[in-house]
């Protein structure tokens, strides 16, 4: 009975042993180690995801950051303008962009008029056959007092561009006009008051001037006699010297108006608008502007495709000339506070000798167009 009692306990015991032994196979050690190792290899993956995400949703591409840009800042306009500039320096600066318009390739659209004279320009401005024209600084300033506010300068395009032209050697100063007879062009524009100032002020009252209707009819009297002395615009000058050797130039109005004035502001040429235009079509004049730009650049830096266009409208006979002609027209674009400033300065200068030059008082501020 004994026997059969612990024979009974061992099979017992073994058999519990069996089942300890079982039981530990089915708990794998490493099982929390493997779960944690899982979590962290998903958690991070699930991070990962998410940063790039994130950097792709908040940080678009370099293609798309200046695709954006450029829709912000380009121009565009379906309104054409109708453009008017005078037959000398202030076409020459546009004539590239009137190239482009007739190939069909500005971002603007424009209609072109060329005149001889001022006054046809700033008529055809008033009555609206014109938007924008390219005139004398003065004479802007006159259209401005004369409209009561209806005309805005949006930028200047030439400087001083005015010489001295004879064949009298002994003529090297305005001071040596004493006495003397002098044919000018631009009677009541910038011509005439610049050289009523240079004379005033250097104490010169004995000179006569003679005024012609046309730049090419002072050039014409000079062909005739060599010996006379007269105030000409480039390109003219450059046309009338190089048909008649006898002819130079005996000084320079800029030079002249800079030591008498003592500043240096000598504005030829600037552009206006119509203000009514300005304010219903702000995008289509600072496009024009931008092209403006481009163009009076291009006509200094590539000479000789401007002094071909220039030949061909008529404003200039021979690209030879116009070649030459080019790089003494201080074809220039400024706009903005230091348009503003040169412009103003120039016009008070005026204005203190003789107030109706600029039409009777100085612009107000609204005068100037600063985007």
């Amino acid at each position: 009975m004994k026997k059969i009692t612990r024979l009974v306990t061992i099979v017992m015991v073994f058999a519990l042993m069996l089942c300890v032994v079982g039981c530990g196979k089915k708990d794998d050690p490493n099982k929390d180690e493997k779960t944690e190792a899982k979590t962290e290899a998903t958690t991070e993956a699930k991070t990962d995801d998410k940063t790039e995400t994130e950097a792709t949703t908040a940080a678009p591409t370099e293609t798309e950051t200046e695709t954006t840009t450029e829709a912000t800042t380009e121009l565009t306009s379906d309104v054409t303008v109708r453009v008017g500039s005078l037959k000398g320096p202030t076409s020459i600066g546009l004539v590239n962009l009137m190239n482009k318009s007739d190939e069909g390739t500005t971002s603007g659209k424009y209609t072109f008029k060329i005149a001889a004279q001022a006054d046809e320009i700033t008529s055809a401005l008033v009555s609206g056959d014109l938007d924008i024209a390219l005139i004398p600084a003065n004479a802007a300033s006159i259209l401005y007092n004369k409209t009561e506010g209806k005309v805005t300068v949006i930028d200047i395009n030439t400087l001083g561009v005015l010489y001295c032209v004879t064949g009298d050697e002994s003529i090297t100063s305005v001071e040596d006009l004493a006495g003397h007879t002098v044919i000018s062009m631009g009677q009541g524009t910038t011509p005439e008051y610049v050289l009523r100032y240079l004379l005033e002020t250097a104490g010169v009252k004995d000179c006569d001037v003679t005024f012609v209707s046309e730049a090419t009819e002072a050039a014409a009297l000079l062909a005739e006699n060599p010996d006379s002395i007269a105030i000409l615009p480039q390109p003219f000058v450059t046309v009338a010297t190089k048909k008649n050797d006898k002819l130079k130039v005996a000084f320079s109005l800029t030079e002249e108006w800079n030591r008498l004035s003592g500043i240096n502001s000598f504005v030829t040429g600037v552009t206006v608008v119509r203000t009514d235009f300005l304010k219903e079509n702000e995008d289509a004049v600072k496009l024009f502007m931008q092209e403006h730009k481009e163009s009076a650049a291009a006509a200094t830096a590539d000479i000789d495709t401007t002094a071909e266009k220039v030949a061909e409208l008529g404003i200039v006979e021979k690209p030879e000339i116009a070649k030459l002609a080019i790089p003494e027209c201080n074809i220039t674009y400024v706009d903005g506070a230091d348009m503003k400033a040169a412009i103003s300065d120039y016009l008070t200068v005026l204005y203190n000798m003789a107030p109706e030059a600029v039409g009777g008082k100085l612009p107000a501020d609204d005068f100037y167009y600063i985007p």
